[in-house]
């Protein structure tokens, strides 16, 4: 099981008077089983240490508890090494040109135990977000060139077909880095090549794009591309106006960006013969989703993609409450992010979803609509960034706990009497119709 793991019940290590509603029900409801299913924070905590901070916040307030933790990965960090060790395969490094146009370290991996020979690519390892020094940010500039390479790597290894994870992206230049390091051509007005791995300022200049000296094992090898589908190249909601703030971009840049996002468009949908500019998925990862289009790749929702090789149902199967997080929750949570989509798998269960969060956005309350029924921020004052991340750990196991705790009290409201072990027959009739925990005596 893909990200799986699951801790040992422990002993209660303290005994409270039966007037504390907070420790007192240790023994009423001691064999809750809980799923932690997190997503990472980005540059701060990774998704398997976010894992392990919400199991500690939880067996703070039940130390009996079950805790099965599920760490989930949309295709950014971490995507590749979670793949290969889930299917037992192998893990390849390489030296690749980075988003800034310095060398970085990156790896891609190829699955075990299957058949085609299948390649597993993070676009991240070779053009994240993390690879930008912050004062070196800027979307208009940074390239996915190293991206191409990977692929190249991959291809001339063997691999008889390629899964490629989107995001957690430090560029917006829609993948023609990429596209150019395959062998693809971008010519502007006069016929001049485009710079080399310019970025999406560049792209303003484009007239012409030529794919025949393309890498030929493209034409042989599949290429499946797993992004959110939401994210599109182009419009109101296009990736340079939604992302490129996030990304260092300025007001002006981000004018600059959608003018170059909107003439890439064209001049690639005149090249592929139809409109790309509003393709589901076109705009992952800063537009990288229209640049492997243009090499030939499939898109496919990215939880499409991840539940192949993670059975969450099962999971949620066995467990009686969801616990996710991710670095925030607003209004762009329901389109394909990890806290909506496991809250739509619990919600058809019937299971109460907890979400926790470094930062609640505009637009938040929306969440509620896809099935989380209670979010928090993890801070507990207002701090900076830098000491937000030094200190994300500790937050995340006390924000953990504090939540659990007022679960508990909940709890407590609805079933007081059970909570000391002396139930009346009403009470027993209400545990018997709803309440997950009880076990009949007979």
């Amino acid at each position: 099981m893909l990200f799986r793991s699951k801790s040992k019940p422990r002993d209660p290590t303290r005994q409270k008077c039966p007037h504390n509603p907070v420790h007192a029900p240790v023994t009423a409801i001691g064999n809750i089983k809980v799923l932690v299913a997190p997503s990472g924070f980005k540059e701060s905590l990774e998704h398997q240490a976010a894992a392990d901070a919400i199991e500690a916040g939880i067996l703070r307030v039940i130390p009996t508890a079950t805790v099965t933790k599920a760490p989930l990965f949309d295709g950014g960090e971490g995507f590749v090494e979670a793949l290969v060790s889930a299917t037992d395969g192998t893990l390849q490094n390489l030296t690749v040109m980075g988003p800034v146009r310095q060398p970085v370290s990156s790896h891609y991996g190829f699955l075990g135990g299957c058949r085609p020979k299948t390649a597993v690519i993070e676009m991240a390892a070779a053009a994240g977000l993390r690879l930008v020094p912050p004062e070196l940010r800027d979307p208009t500039s940074t390239t996915t060139f190293g991206v191409g390479e990977t692929i190249v790597a991959a291809l001339e290894a063997g691999a008889e077909e390629i899964l490629i994870g989107c995001g957690d992206s430090g560029t917006c230049d829609a993948g023609v880095g990429m596209a150019q390091a395959l062998g693809v051509r971008f010519y502007d007005r006069d016929g001049n090549d485009l710079p080399r791995a310019a970025g999406g300022a560049s792209l303003n200049d484009l007239a012409i794009i030529d794919r025949k000296q393309r890498h030929h094992l493209l034409r042989k090898v599949p290429i499946h591309v797993a992004c959110n589908w939401y994210n599109v190249l182009c419009g109101p909601e296009g990736v340079a106006r939604v992302f490129g703030p996030q990304k260092g971009a300025t007001a002006s840049d981000v004018d600059h960006l959608a003018r170059a996002m909107d003439r890439f468009a064209s001049v690639c949908s005149f090249e592929l013969g139809w409109d790309i500019g509003q393709a589901p998925g076109s705009g992952a990862s800063g537009g990288l989703g229209a640049g492997l289009m243009l090499i030939g790749a499939q898109l496919h929702p990215r939880f499409d993609i991840i539940m192949r090789h993670l059975d969450l149902d099962s999971l949620l199967k066995d467990c009686h409450i969801v616990f996710t997080a991710e670095g925030s929750i607003d209004f762009q949570t329901p389109r394909g992010k990890i806290p909506a989509e496991v809250a739509m798998r619990a919600k058809a269960r019937g299971l109460p979803m907890v979400a926790l969060a470094g930062t609640i956005g505009q637009g938040a309350n929306v969440n509620y609509e896809v099935g989380i029924d209670a979010f928090a921020s993890i801070l507990q004052r207002p701090v900076t960034l830098e000491t937000a991340i030094a200190e994300a750990e500790r937050l995340l196991v006390e924000s953990a706990e504090s939540a659990m705790r007022m679960i508990m009290i909940g709890r407590w409201l609805l079933y007081p009497f059970d909570w000391w072990g002396r139930r009346s027959q009403g009470l027993t009739e209400v545990h018997q119709n709803g309440d997950p925990d009880h076990q009949s005596k007979g």
